[in-house]
């Protein structure tokens, strides 16, 4: 699918997934949508699924976004907290299109946990309570890791992905640098065609040493070789070492559950010149999850960062984590957010974009390890392999059967999207009734105003209007009384409440100053023939008085 073809099912309002190879222009379509929607007044909440991944589209984490924070699970009881939260309802309930890009890196079962919550919130029984959802990302990825199972949470499993049932926009063009081996091995990798030569360019990279003084970032397969690189170059530098060590608070079942979920080091040794990373998002600061950093001195017993993408020096002050159930407090640590990173593992390198890495798949333990780290780089030229085994350029067989599947869905949807262009472009329609289309912004006017209405009656708003209600007058777009009562899902109460009001909000969005029904029509013809002239509001009170 062509990436003007996948903005413009985007557009249409419908849920997508939108995934591609590396190089096939998911953050640019992506980037492109979201421009293209906020000035159709549509309000867009953007997310990702990791820290680094939402500074690339200018976002925030899922985790964030959706209140739920580290919490694993959520039950029924929670239900009632989570209303409770005015700052929460009122961020599901002002929002039209949610994005959550790199979603491959989320848990299925989290996907879960976001959709339920929508729907409690939003009161609505549709998927994810009516947003429109654009999913974002590559499931060639790793998956999370899932702790204590050995079961893979594969996000397109999850029973929100089968709810919502998104479009499929799987992008088939490259923009990248054209006949670069890496992205020739990447791509063989995908469809499980890996030959001779592959390894041969592969081979070429393995064992050159890193030019002398170049900062590099090594990505190892394992927590293991990651902490001793990193102790071993702290080691390495002859001055004071600053010790900063968690603390707890809360049940002790509950804090070593919590202890287990941040990336945050119970004991942190830094000393000036230390390579570090953040383990937490702080946006007004500056930094995410993932940022990366070296300290350059300390003031007040705390550390001075300089941020290796922009140089700006932050002084970092302790960060907590809490964990709460039923709307209290249960447990919480408090910690530096920052871990040593001259090393750091493949599965948290995933969402960075790198010039070069230092890259060991000696010890390569899951298929998709190899893609990742290998990915990572922008091109063959700048991989120095340290080590490769058998595992490394494995894949997960059953994404290959999974990518048929999507690549299938996308040729067939771009077939259509190719169709309905050639009929608007070459065969116009009238827009009557059976033909016209769902008018957008005139559904946005329309969820506003039930918003307002439904916070000023203090009630739910499928109580105002429900979304297939509103849908249809985005639809139909009356101007009428009459053309109103036609509207499925309008009733005697509902024109009686805000009959009047609805037409007004229709007629202003399009620019009508005011339509007369017909009886209105037949009065207007009736007085013109006996010369009396009235005004169109002097029509409609008498219209009123004949009715009565």
């Amino acid at each position: 699918m062509k990436q003007s073809q996948a903005l413009r099912v985007m557009m249409s309002g419908k849920s997508v997934f939108l995934t591609g190879a590396p190089g096939s222009g998911k953050t640019y379509v992506l980037n492109q949508f979201i421009q293209a929607a906020k000035k159709a007044k549509k309000r867009v909440a953007v997310t990702a699924s990791t820290g680094i991944a939402a500074t690339h589209i200018g976002g925030t984490t899922i985790h964030s976004w959706s209140g739920l924070g580290i919490r694993d699970e959520i039950s029924e009881r929670d239900e009632k907290w989570l209303k409770d939260n005015d700052r929460l309802l009122k961020r599901y309930n002002n929002v039209d299109v949610l994005i959550i890009d790199e979603v491959s890196m989320i848990h299925g079962k989290r996907l879960d946990m976001v959709n339920q919550v929508c729907k409690w919130l939003r009161e609505s029984d549709e998927p994810f309570g009516g947003i429109q959802v654009i999913l974002t990302g590559d499931l060639f990825q790793l998956p999370p890791i899932s702790r204590g199972d050995t079961k893979i949470d594969f996000v397109h499993l999850s029973n929100a992905w089968k709810e919502l049932k998104p479009e499929i926009c799987y992008l088939s063009e490259q923009h990248r640098q054209e006949n670069d081996p890496l992205l020739d091995l990447l791509e063989s990798m995908r469809s499980n065609d890996i030959n001779q030569a592959h390894f041969d360019a592969l081979s070429e990279r393995l064992g050159l040493e890193v030019p002398q003084g170049e900062a590099i970032t090594k990505l190892y397969s394992h927590n293991q070789d990651v902490e001793s690189i990193n102790d071993s170059h702290l080691r390495a530098i002859e001055d004071e070492t600053k010790t900063y060590v968690m603390e707890t608070y809360g049940v002790q079942s509950k804090v070593d559950s919590l202890i287990k979920s941040v990336l945050a080091p119970e004991v942190l040794e830094l000393k000036v010149g230390a390579e570090v990373m953040f383990v937490a998002n702080n946006f007004s600061e500056g930094f995410v999850n993932g940022s990366r950093g070296k300290v350059v001195a300390f003031r007040d017993g705390m550390p001075l960062v300089e941020l290796q993408r922009n140089r700006r020096i932050l002084k970092v002050e302790q960060h907590s984590w809490a964990l709460e159930e039923d709307g209290r407090e249960r447990a919480r640590v408090s910690q530096l957010p920052l871990r040593l990173a001259w090393a750091i593992t493949i599965h948290k390198s995933q969402g960075m974009s790198l010039d070069s890495a230092e890259i060991d798949l000696s010890r390569a333990f899951t298929p998709g390890m190899g893609y990742v780290a290998l990915s990572r780089v922008r091109s063959l030229g700048g991989v120095y392999l340290k080590g490769i085994n058998n595992t490394a350029l494995a894949m997960h067989p059953e994404i290959f059967s999974f990518d048929e599947q999507l690549k299938q869905a996308s040729d067939e949807l771009a077939s259509q999207t190719a169709e309905e262009a050639y009929v608007q472009a070459d065969e116009p329609q009238a827009a009557t009734s059976s033909t016209r289309q769902l008018d957008e912004s005139l559904l946005e006017v329309l969820k506003t105003w039930r918003a307002q209405e439904g916070s000023k009656r203090r009630v739910p708003l499928y109580m105002i209007a429900g979304n297939k209600t509103i849908e249809a007058l985005a639809t139909n777009q009356p101007t009428t009384i009459s053309q109103l009562k036609s509207v499925t899902g309008i009733g005697p109460k509902m024109i009686e409440n805000y009959g009047e009001e609805l037409l007004g909000l229709v007629r202003e969005h399009l620019g009508v100053v005011s339509v007369p029904d017909e009886k209105e029509q037949k009065i207007q013809e009736f007085l013109t023939q006996k010369n009396v002239e009235l005004s169109a509001e002097e029509i409609t009170q008498l219209r009123r008085i004949l009715d009565s």
